[in-house]
């Protein structure tokens, strides 16, 4: 058994002072494969603690269906950081933000037309409960005050950033003592009255997350929360991109110089992130601004310690450096990049339409109005929406109420036009129908990442209020759940042209060496790749930033290896290519 706590302004493991030096790690972001050579880095670098959240929606993905198993697996990583001699700040939620697909809240959530989010609704609250109950299971036995690892757990994530709620934070607070989790418990917000007002708790610690101006930010919080330890929860790095903008950067002798202000005052900190990882699949989140919707790309580099790929940085040598200025040598622990290897073409030699293949990858569900993901019990991913309209009709636009996210209209197997959330894009279709005549209308609609951020949280995907020509509505839909868990379903053909149609191509690759590599797909424009089944992520090479997907060599055998690509709009080429060098796009510097 240990104790971790603190009097006063410090920190006290086994009633040592001790300095909480931190790193983000967020282990479902990697490939369970890679969590040793993460960890490792992060102790070679002189940190003593790994920070991670836990993402409600990734191991509940269905009510009451619960998956701690690959990339879920928390009990294995915090056992593997406590052989490591790692300590643990776990940050469970039940929202946490990170840039996740709906802060990490499930969107099975969204099927209760009562609920709210955040807040004490007894429903919620319910759901809350049976999620943290389960996941204590597996956390209780490793808290350091049973002899594990873990010597901190977060309430909620910068909850006055969003609420004010006190009878929540009281709710949270008795589930947490009736499952007998009893270690330090603390909150984090921003370093302002107003964040820190909805979301500090009387009787717990006080963290807070900045960026630049330690001294000023320290001095602050102490003010509001007197007596107590300063540390900085996110210390922030860098930053995440989203489509349509410059990949953010931080220099490296700035964010290093900020650490050092921090260590000179004599704070703990958590670096975020030392190593984020990649949104594979589509578990990336979105911000809602000021009307913009702007999800977030397939990396998460965030420009931080290590690279998406695991590689040290200058960050890193700069930051190993200044922490054995401070505190002494760091363990010496051989570390070292991953190996890189461009395996060059991969030639797409067969393709099968969507349209031609909708009853081999998907259910189909008949309704009035176009059903939303939710009600199709569908979390990420497509749906088809497909519909037969009849003249006589004069000419009227076709209007599609409240797009989340984006769609892609075809009229009679041809692509007419795209409209998206927040009217970013927003083509017209004009519609013009004889007496009899028929024409038939599919929608190919992505869920491009549910807001994870801010009072648009509660982000439902779908056409949510139904499809008008002019001033009428038009029913009667079939609602096609695309399953990307059926890809050798698809009947290929010979690979040719797509002509604007959402086209699945399949290519092979042999490989004689297992490394990490990565996916260019220069003359593409939209859609998603699949390796040996495994989801590696969405493209957008029109919007940009990022220009390669990230393939880690353990999803990847010797020999033969499988690629198929989801094509939802064109594509000028028959070919793909593997290459060994990274490119999420132009740099731009991000400002603190």
């Amino acid at each position: 058994m240990n104790t971790f706590t603190y009097k006063n302004e410090d920190f006290y493991l086994n009633e040592e002072k001790f300095i909480v030096k931190s790193g983000t790690i967020h282990y479902f972001r990697i490939i369970p494969e890679y969590w040793e050579d993460r960890l490792l880095k992060l102790k070679a670098c002189g940190l003593n603690t790994v920070e991670t959240y836990v993402p409600w929606n990734l191991v509940e993905p269905q009510e009451g269906i619960f998956d701690f198993s690959g990339r879920n697996n928390l009990g294995e990583f915090l056992d593997l950081a406590n052989k490591l001699g790692i300590y643990v700040i776990l940050r469970p939620g039940p929202y946490v933000c990170a840039e996740l697909d709906m802060g990490g809240l499930p969107s099975w959530l969204l099927t209760y037309c009562t609920i709210k989010f955040r807040c004490n609704n007894e429903l919620f609250m319910q759901k809350v409960e049976n999620y943290l109950k389960k996941l204590f299971r597996i956390v209780r036995q490793r808290l350091c005050t049973n002899g594990g690892n873990i010597i901190m757990m977060q309430f909620e994530n910068e909850y006055g950033s969003y609420g004010d709620d006190k009878e929540y934070l009281k709710q949270l607070e008795r589930i947490y003592k009736e499952n007998n989790i009893n270690c330090l418990l603390f909150t984090s917000d921003g370093p302002n009255y107003y964040m820190l007002s909805g979301g500090k708790m009387e009787g717990y610690m006080t963290a807070s997350n900045f960026g630049s101006q330690p001294k000023e930010y320290f001095d602050f919080v102490k003010k509001y929360a007197p007596n107590q330890p300063s540390i900085c929860m996110e210390y922030w790095l860098g930053w995440f991109d989203y489509w349509g903008a410059p990949h953010h950067v931080r220099d490296a002798k700035d964010a290093t110089d900020t650490l050092e202000e921090m260590i000179e005052y004599g704070a703990s900190f958590n670096l975020y992130t030392f190593a984020g990882g990649t949104n594979f699949g589509f578990i990336n989140g979105a911000n809602y601004d000021a009307g913009k919707y702007m999800p977030t790309i397939t990396s998460y580099d965030f420009d931080g310690v290590l690279s998406e790929a695991g590689d040290l940085t200058p960050k890193y040598y700069m930051i190993k450096e200044l922490l054995e200025k401070h505190y002494g040598k760091a363990p010496e622990i051989p570390v070292s990049d991953t190996k890189k290897i461009g395996y060059g073409m991969v030639f797409l030699s067969s393709a099968a339409r969507l349209f031609d293949n909708l009853n081999n990858i998907s259910n189909n569900v008949r309704s009035s109005f176009p059903l939303t993901m939710e009600q199709l019990k569908q979390n990420f991913g497509f749906i088809v929406y497909s519909t037969e309209i009849e003249g006589p009709i004069e000419q009227f636009p076709l209007n599609l109420e409240e797009v989340h996210d984006r769609a892609i209209i075809y009229i009679d197997n041809k692509f007419v036009g795209i409209k998206e959330r927040a009217m970013n894009r927003n083509d017209e279709i004009l519609i013009s129908l004889k007496e009899n005549e028929k024409i038939k209308v599919d929608i190919l609609l992505e869920n491009m990442g549910r807001v994870n951020y801010g009072p648009a949280l509660p982000d439902m995907k779908g056409i949510l209020n139904g499809v008008s020509i002019g001033p009428r509505y038009h029913f009667g839909w079939d609602n096609y759940s695309i399953d990307f868990e059926k890809l050798t379903d698809l009947n290929y053909k010979e690979s040719n042209n797509n002509g604007n149609l959402p086209t699945f191509l399949k290519g092979n690759f042999y490989v004689k060496e297992i490394a990490d590599t990565f996916l260019k797909m220069d003359k593409f424009t939209k859609g998603v790749v699949f390796v040996n089944g495994f989801n590696i992520g969405r493209y957008w090479n029109t919007m940009g930033p990022q220009k390669t997907l990230y393939i880690p060599a353990n999803i990847l055998h010797l020999g033969m290896n499988n690629l198929v690509i989801f094509e939802v709009e064109c594509y000028d080429t028959n070919y793909v290519e593997l290459v060994s060098k990274h490119d999420l796009g132009e740099p731009s510097a991000k400002r603190f």
